[in-house]
């Protein structure tokens, strides 16, 4: 068994030297100007100390040089508290003294309080400001990723709708050239099936653009081991594979029967394509911990480790010994399906040698 697909890009492993760098470049940066704002805090501080009455003048500029250099830097919350209350430990303690050796007079002392609390306004707009700026940086840096997931999804789509019309066009060029209708049906033949193809590729496109688009269930209360056994039913009287369903009761869930009928056919059409006439499906369903799960497995050929990462990506194909090949969204759309639903679908191998899909969904009010 082989697969085709495009393999995740390594864009992000491309662009982290770069990135790396920068940030490399920028913290020295930061780490200079504040070694030099540390530098200067002192020579101010020691200036307090060696020019009795004339205190006030170092001390506004200490204070102003904190001020502009914070405006920049933004220091995280504790290293600003634990700068402020040096400097002003600091600075009070010399002005303090002064005051009361009678060099300056105390009405002089007013400045201590007002200084850093002048400084402590700025800090609160700065660490807002600085609050917003994150934010629109996660909500550029997200649009940024949607904008790469519909570039990505919209080449896919393009390049998975290519195939098919292609494939079709070119049959029934070679049909209209046929000179009998013996020569001509095995063609049609074709552009029929890769018709099919093209309408379970648009069906499950428009489902994934729905649930992308964060459309809500319609949620009612559902027997789910009465669903899988009616979905195993409808599969057992079309396919001649050895069929087995064994649901224990689940109970009445609220979920989307219409949604969890897709995902639950998906994953069945998924086990018929890489089965053969005579071998095994097996649906199950059980409920424990606050969950039901609900399990397909095979007994074909099953599915490769390398390949297992990738069996959920949108238009990733593992190519079936026999029969035709699929849309590469089944699997995706079903995923999606149980994650709106708040639960998971993982991939396994199964007991049956094949390939094992567990579809699990939590109990809800």
């Amino acid at each position: 068994m082989s697969a085709i697909s495009y393999k995740p890009r390594e864009n992000a492993t491309l662009a982290g030297p770069a990135v790396r760098t920068g940030h490399r470049v920028r913290l020295s940066r930061g780490r200079l100007v504040d070694g030099l704002l540390a530098t200067f805090i002192l020579v101010m501080l020691l200036l307090m100390i060696g020019m009795p009455g004339e205190e006030t003048i170092p001390y506004h500029f200490l204070f102003l040089s904190l001020t502009i250099v914070y405006g920049f830097r933004v220091w995280p919350l504790w290293p600003t508290i634990v700068v402020t209350v040096v400097v002003t430990g600091a600075t009070g303690w010399v002005l303090g003294a002064h005051a009361l050796s009678g060099i300056i007079d105390r009405a002089e002392l007013a400045e201590v309080p007002l200084m850093p609390a002048l400084f402590v306004a700025m800090v609160w707009h700065a660490q807002r400001r600085a609050a917003a700026l994150r934010q629109v940086e996660r909500m550029a840096d997200q649009r940024r990723a949607s904008l790469d997931r519909e570039r990505g999804f919209l080449r896919d789509t393009s390049h998975a709708i290519r195939t098919p019309i292609t494939i079709a066009r070119g049959h029934l060029e070679l049909a209209g050239a046929a000179r009998s209708a013996a020569a001509t049906r095995p063609h049609i033949e074709v552009a029929l099936r890769q018709l099919d193809r093209m309408s379970a590729l648009s069906n499950r496109l428009l489902a994934l653009a729905r649930l992308d688009a964060g459309e809500e269930l319609d949620r009612r209360p559902t027997d789910v081991a009465a669903l899988v056994g009616e979905i195993g039913r409808n599969w057992t009287a079309n396919t001649d594979r050895v069929w087995s369903v064994e649901c224990r009761p689940t109970g009445t869930m609220r979920v989307d029967p219409d949604w969890l009928e897709l995902a639950l056919d998906a994953l069945v059409e998924n086990a018929v394509h890489f089965t053969a006439s005579g071998d095994t499906i097996r649906l199950g369903c059980t409920s424990s911990a606050g969950q039901t799960a609900i399990s397909v497995d095979d007994s074909g050929p099953g599915i490769e480790s390398d390949d297992l990462p990738y069996v959920f990506e949108r238009f990733w194909h593992r190519r079936p010994d026999q029969g035709p090949m699929g849309s590469g969204l089944g699997l995706p759309m079903a995923r999606a399906i149980a994650e709106a639903h708040g639960g998971t679908l993982q991939a396994t191998a199964s007991p049956d040698g094949g390939a094992r899909f567990v579809l699990t969904i939590p109990h809800t009010g």
